[in-house]
Protein backbone atom coordinates (compact mmCIF):
# COMPACT_ATOMS: atom_id res chain seq x y z
CA UNK A 1 0.00 0.00 0.00
CA UNK A 2 2.65 2.18 0.74
CA UNK A 3 4.57 1.71 -2.67
CA UNK A 4 1.24 2.60 -4.32
CA UNK A 5 0.84 5.99 -2.51
CA UNK A 6 4.45 6.46 -2.97
CA UNK A 7 3.99 5.95 -6.77
CA UNK A 8 0.82 8.31 -6.49
CA UNK A 9 2.57 11.26 -4.38
CA UNK A 10 4.92 11.17 -7.78
CA UNK A 11 2.50 11.35 -10.15
CA UNK A 12 0.66 13.87 -8.22
CA UNK A 13 4.22 15.54 -7.68
CA UNK A 14 4.82 15.85 -11.82
CA UNK A 15 1.15 16.85 -12.55
CA UNK A 16 0.89 13.68 -14.79
CA UNK A 17 -2.45 14.25 -16.00
CA UNK A 18 -0.85 17.65 -17.67
CA UNK A 19 0.39 15.60 -19.70
CA UNK A 20 -2.17 15.99 -21.92
CA UNK A 21 -0.94 18.89 -23.28
CA UNK A 22 1.73 17.44 -25.45
CA UNK A 23 0.52 14.28 -26.19
CA UNK A 24 -1.48 14.88 -28.46
CA UNK A 25 1.25 17.00 -30.70
CA UNK A 26 3.23 13.75 -30.52
CA UNK A 27 0.75 12.32 -32.35
CA UNK A 28 0.24 15.02 -34.61
CA UNK A 29 3.92 14.73 -35.82
CA UNK A 30 3.52 11.02 -36.27
CA UNK A 31 0.68 11.29 -38.02
CA UNK A 32 2.39 14.31 -40.36
CA UNK A 33 5.55 12.13 -40.67
CA UNK A 34 2.77 8.93 -41.56
CA UNK A 35 0.58 11.25 -44.23
CA UNK A 36 4.54 12.45 -46.29
CA UNK A 37 6.15 9.28 -46.24
CA UNK A 38 2.64 6.96 -47.04
CA UNK A 39 3.01 4.39 -44.45
CA UNK A 40 1.54 3.85 -41.32
CA UNK A 41 3.52 3.64 -37.88
CA UNK A 42 3.35 0.50 -36.33
CA UNK A 43 1.74 -0.47 -33.24
CA UNK A 44 5.52 -0.47 -31.27
CA UNK A 45 6.70 2.71 -32.60
CA UNK A 46 3.60 4.47 -31.67
CA UNK A 47 4.53 2.55 -28.21
CA UNK A 48 8.08 3.87 -27.47
CA UNK A 49 7.28 7.68 -28.79
CA UNK A 50 4.64 7.52 -26.50
CA UNK A 51 7.01 6.34 -23.60
CA UNK A 52 9.78 8.28 -24.44
CA UNK A 53 7.82 11.77 -24.00
CA UNK A 54 6.20 10.34 -20.84
CA UNK A 55 9.94 10.15 -19.57
CA UNK A 56 11.05 13.21 -20.87
CA UNK A 57 8.51 15.35 -19.77
CA UNK A 58 8.63 13.58 -16.48
CA UNK A 59 11.97 14.19 -15.87
CA UNK A 60 12.11 17.98 -16.43
CA UNK A 61 8.94 17.79 -14.05
CA UNK A 62 10.67 15.99 -11.28
CA UNK A 63 14.06 17.81 -11.96
CA UNK A 64 12.11 21.11 -11.66
CA UNK A 65 10.40 20.07 -8.32
CA UNK A 66 13.79 19.58 -7.01
CA UNK A 67 15.78 22.37 -8.43
CA UNK A 68 12.81 24.59 -7.22
CA UNK A 69 12.34 23.15 -3.58
CA UNK A 70 13.62 26.19 -1.65
CA UNK A 71 11.73 28.87 -3.90
CA UNK A 72 8.74 26.47 -3.63
CA UNK A 73 8.70 26.82 0.09
CA UNK A 74 8.75 30.48 0.29
CA UNK A 75 5.87 30.99 -1.99
CA UNK A 76 1.95 30.47 -0.78
CA UNK A 77 0.87 29.24 -4.15
CA UNK A 78 3.39 26.68 -4.20
CA UNK A 79 4.60 26.17 -0.55
CA UNK A 80 2.15 22.92 -0.56
CA UNK A 81 3.79 21.09 -3.16
CA UNK A 82 5.51 17.66 -2.38
CA UNK A 83 8.86 18.35 -1.84
CA UNK A 84 8.51 21.07 0.46
CA UNK A 85 6.00 19.34 2.45
CA UNK A 86 7.81 16.11 2.73
CA UNK A 87 5.64 14.10 1.01
CA UNK A 88 8.62 13.21 -1.15
CA UNK A 89 12.00 13.42 -0.67
CA UNK A 90 15.29 14.65 -2.57
CA UNK A 91 16.10 10.93 -3.00
CA UNK A 92 12.98 9.70 -3.83
CA UNK A 93 12.62 12.81 -6.51
CA UNK A 94 16.14 12.23 -7.78
CA UNK A 95 15.15 8.27 -8.35
CA UNK A 96 12.36 9.12 -10.23
CA UNK A 97 14.44 11.46 -12.50
CA UNK A 98 16.89 8.67 -13.24
CA UNK A 99 14.24 6.60 -14.01
CA UNK A 100 12.32 8.71 -16.49
CA UNK A 101 16.39 9.40 -18.47
CA UNK A 102 16.78 6.14 -18.53
CA UNK A 103 13.11 5.29 -20.03
CA UNK A 104 13.56 8.22 -22.33
CA UNK A 105 16.99 6.77 -23.34
CA UNK A 106 15.84 3.63 -23.97
CA UNK A 107 12.92 4.56 -26.16
CA UNK A 108 14.90 6.52 -28.12
CA UNK A 109 17.25 3.53 -28.92
CA UNK A 110 14.69 1.47 -29.75
CA UNK A 111 12.93 3.92 -32.34
CA UNK A 112 15.80 4.83 -34.45
CA UNK A 113 19.73 6.29 -33.91
CA UNK A 114 19.00 9.50 -34.94
CA UNK A 115 16.66 9.83 -32.18
CA UNK A 116 19.49 8.29 -29.58
CA UNK A 117 21.86 11.03 -31.15
CA UNK A 118 19.59 14.07 -30.51
CA UNK A 119 18.14 12.83 -27.41
CA UNK A 120 21.13 14.56 -25.17
CA UNK A 121 19.90 17.65 -26.80
CA UNK A 122 16.67 17.30 -25.25
CA UNK A 123 17.73 16.81 -21.90
CA UNK A 124 20.00 19.66 -21.95
CA UNK A 125 17.05 22.08 -22.64
CA UNK A 126 14.87 19.93 -19.95
CA UNK A 127 17.59 20.65 -17.34
CA UNK A 128 18.25 24.22 -18.61
CA UNK A 129 14.41 25.09 -18.23
CA UNK A 130 15.06 24.76 -14.34
CA UNK A 131 17.21 26.95 -14.22
CA UNK A 132 16.23 29.51 -16.56
CA UNK A 133 14.40 31.98 -14.01
CA UNK A 134 17.09 32.56 -11.67
CA UNK A 135 19.03 34.58 -14.97
CA UNK A 136 16.31 35.29 -17.97
CA UNK A 137 13.08 35.69 -18.81
CA UNK A 138 12.98 34.05 -21.94
CA UNK A 139 12.34 30.86 -19.80
CA UNK A 140 8.68 30.65 -21.48
CA UNK A 141 10.79 30.31 -24.42
CA UNK A 142 12.74 27.42 -23.38
CA UNK A 143 9.81 25.66 -22.12
CA UNK A 144 8.48 25.83 -25.42
CA UNK A 145 11.38 24.19 -26.88
CA UNK A 146 10.86 21.46 -24.49
CA UNK A 147 7.64 20.45 -25.39
CA UNK A 148 8.32 21.17 -29.04
CA UNK A 149 10.31 18.07 -29.21
CA UNK A 150 7.53 16.13 -29.01
CA UNK A 151 6.37 16.44 -32.75
CA UNK A 152 9.50 16.84 -33.99
CA UNK A 153 10.95 13.91 -31.78
CA UNK A 154 7.84 11.59 -33.39
CA UNK A 155 8.45 12.59 -36.83
CA UNK A 156 12.33 11.60 -36.35
CA UNK A 157 11.15 8.57 -34.66
CA UNK A 158 9.34 7.36 -37.88
CA UNK A 159 11.58 8.94 -40.66
CA UNK A 160 14.57 9.06 -39.45
CA UNK A 161 14.92 13.00 -40.84
CA UNK A 162 13.99 16.01 -39.89
CA UNK A 163 11.04 17.65 -42.40
CA UNK A 164 9.84 21.24 -42.33
CA UNK A 165 6.35 20.07 -41.79
CA UNK A 166 8.01 18.92 -38.08
CA UNK A 167 9.55 22.07 -38.02
CA UNK A 168 6.56 24.12 -38.41
CA UNK A 169 5.13 22.30 -35.75
CA UNK A 170 7.48 22.41 -33.41
CA UNK A 171 7.29 26.23 -33.51
CA UNK A 172 3.57 26.25 -32.90
CA UNK A 173 3.84 24.46 -30.20
CA UNK A 174 6.48 26.73 -28.96
CA UNK A 175 4.94 29.83 -29.50
CA UNK A 176 1.80 27.81 -27.89
CA UNK A 177 3.33 26.69 -24.58
CA UNK A 178 5.36 29.92 -23.95
CA UNK A 179 2.26 31.81 -24.51
CA UNK A 180 0.32 29.80 -21.90
CA UNK A 181 3.42 29.29 -19.70
CA UNK A 182 2.99 33.78 -19.79
CA UNK A 183 -0.38 33.75 -18.60
CA UNK A 184 0.55 31.00 -15.70
CA UNK A 185 3.79 33.26 -14.52
CA UNK A 186 1.34 36.03 -13.89
CA UNK A 187 0.46 34.48 -10.53
CA UNK A 188 3.92 34.82 -9.19
CA UNK A 189 4.58 38.10 -10.26
CA UNK A 190 5.10 39.79 -7.07
CA UNK A 191 7.18 36.78 -5.60
CA UNK A 192 8.94 36.74 -8.41
CA UNK A 193 10.07 40.48 -8.46
CA UNK A 194 10.48 40.14 -4.55
CA UNK A 195 13.02 37.49 -4.94
CA UNK A 196 14.89 38.77 -8.24
CA UNK A 197 13.44 35.58 -10.38
CA UNK A 198 12.75 36.78 -13.62
CA UNK A 199 9.76 36.05 -16.04
CA UNK A 200 8.19 37.90 -18.88
CA UNK A 201 5.74 39.26 -16.20
CA UNK A 202 8.29 40.26 -13.62
CA UNK A 203 10.00 42.10 -16.78
CA UNK A 204 7.19 44.17 -18.07
CA UNK A 205 4.30 43.81 -15.97
CA UNK A 206 0.67 42.66 -16.66
CA UNK A 207 -0.37 44.53 -19.77
CA UNK A 208 2.33 43.99 -21.76
CA UNK A 209 3.03 40.23 -20.86
CA UNK A 210 -0.68 39.85 -22.27
CA UNK A 211 0.41 41.33 -25.18
CA UNK A 212 3.09 39.51 -25.48
CA UNK A 213 1.02 36.09 -25.07
CA UNK A 214 -1.49 37.33 -28.16
CA UNK A 215 1.67 37.63 -30.06
CA UNK A 216 2.91 34.02 -29.69
CA UNK A 217 -0.72 32.71 -30.13
CA UNK A 218 -1.13 34.61 -32.97
CA UNK A 219 1.77 33.38 -34.64
CA UNK A 220 1.05 30.07 -33.43
CA UNK A 221 -2.06 29.86 -35.24
CA UNK A 222 -0.31 31.19 -38.57
CA UNK A 223 2.27 28.24 -38.26
CA UNK A 224 -0.52 25.42 -38.18
CA UNK A 225 -2.69 27.38 -41.34
CA UNK A 226 0.93 27.04 -42.92
CA UNK A 227 0.93 23.56 -42.14
CA UNK A 228 -1.93 23.39 -44.83
CA UNK A 229 0.80 23.22 -47.49
CA UNK A 230 1.48 19.20 -46.22
CA UNK A 231 -0.03 17.24 -49.25
CA UNK A 232 -3.11 15.55 -47.64
CA UNK A 233 -4.22 18.43 -45.32
CA UNK A 234 -7.01 20.21 -46.44
CA UNK A 235 -10.72 22.04 -45.02
CA UNK A 236 -11.13 19.78 -42.21
CA UNK A 237 -7.59 20.40 -40.81
CA UNK A 238 -8.18 24.02 -41.73
CA UNK A 239 -11.79 24.21 -39.77
CA UNK A 240 -9.92 22.70 -36.63
CA UNK A 241 -6.95 25.26 -36.43
CA UNK A 242 -10.37 27.62 -36.89
CA UNK A 243 -12.41 26.45 -33.61
CA UNK A 244 -8.07 26.51 -32.01
CA UNK A 245 -7.94 29.86 -32.66
CA UNK A 246 -11.40 30.26 -31.32
CA UNK A 247 -10.61 28.99 -28.24
CA UNK A 248 -6.82 30.78 -27.70
CA UNK A 249 -9.79 34.13 -28.32
CA UNK A 250 -11.93 32.68 -25.59
CA UNK A 251 -8.85 32.17 -23.39
CA UNK A 252 -7.40 35.53 -23.83
CA UNK A 253 -10.99 36.87 -22.71
CA UNK A 254 -10.63 35.03 -19.80
CA UNK A 255 -7.33 36.79 -18.35
CA UNK A 256 -8.00 40.12 -18.48
CA UNK A 257 -4.92 42.79 -17.15
CA UNK A 258 -7.70 43.86 -13.94
CA UNK A 259 -9.01 40.04 -13.46
CA UNK A 260 -6.85 37.38 -13.24
CA UNK A 261 -9.27 34.87 -11.75
CA UNK A 262 -10.02 32.94 -14.86
CA UNK A 263 -6.57 32.06 -15.06
CA UNK A 264 -6.90 28.54 -13.64
CA UNK A 265 -9.80 28.03 -16.73
CA UNK A 266 -7.75 29.42 -19.07
CA UNK A 267 -4.40 26.94 -18.33
CA UNK A 268 -5.97 23.81 -17.52
CA UNK A 269 -9.00 23.30 -19.26
CA UNK A 270 -8.59 25.79 -22.95
CA UNK A 271 -4.97 24.21 -23.64
CA UNK A 272 -5.82 20.73 -22.56
CA UNK A 273 -9.01 21.17 -25.54
CA UNK A 274 -6.46 22.50 -28.13
CA UNK A 275 -3.88 20.07 -28.25
CA UNK A 276 -6.78 17.09 -28.64
CA UNK A 277 -8.90 19.07 -30.80
CA UNK A 278 -6.44 20.17 -33.15
CA UNK A 279 -5.10 16.63 -33.66
CA UNK A 280 -8.15 14.91 -33.73
CA UNK A 281 -8.67 16.88 -36.42
CA UNK A 282 -5.59 16.20 -38.34
CA UNK A 283 -5.92 12.44 -37.76
CA UNK A 284 -9.52 12.76 -39.44
CA UNK A 285 -8.46 14.70 -41.93
CA UNK A 286 -5.48 12.34 -42.75
CA UNK A 287 -7.93 9.74 -42.92
CA UNK A 288 -10.68 11.12 -44.25
CA UNK A 289 -8.34 12.39 -47.38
Amino acid sequence: MLFFEKIHALMSMIKFSHTVFAFPFALMGATLASLVSGTTPTTMQIIWICLAMVGARSAAMALNRIVDAMIDAENPRTESRHIPTGAVSYYEAWLFVVASIILLLFSAWMLNPLCLKLSPIALFFLVLYSYCKRFTFLAHIVLGICLAAAPVGAWIALRGDIGWPAIILGLAVLFWVAGFDVFYALQDLEFDREKGLFSIPAQFGIERSLIFVRIFHVVMVALLLSLLLVPGLGWIYFFGVVIVAGLLVYEHKLVMPDDLSGLDAAFFNMNGYISLLIFCFTLTDTLLT
